[in-house]
């Protein structure tokens, strides 16, 4: 009983991974909005340094903030 349950469950995930894929079509993406007016692409160096350079330096500065300004510590 468990198997055929099981078996239920994986079509109707199936079922609704293909549907969705399905109606969000990337064909559609390829027509333009009025009004539309994209800018230039990224090269790989920005793309790098937007996406991997800026939240480690992001995070780095803000653990910084954090070590030096916490007071719960008592200094002898």
């Amino acid at each position: 009983m468990d198997k055929k349950n099981a078996m239920r469950a994986g079509a109707v995930a199936a079922g609704t991974t293909l549907m969705m894929l399905l109606m969000s079509s990337p064909a559609l993406a390829l027509t333009r909005d009025d009004g539309d007016d994209p800018g230039t692409g990224l090269s790989v160096i920005d793309t790098v340094g937007l996406f991997v350079v800026a939240p480690i330096v992001l995070f780095a500065v803000i653990a910084g903030l954090v070590m030096v300004l916490d007071k719960s510590k008592k200094q002898a």
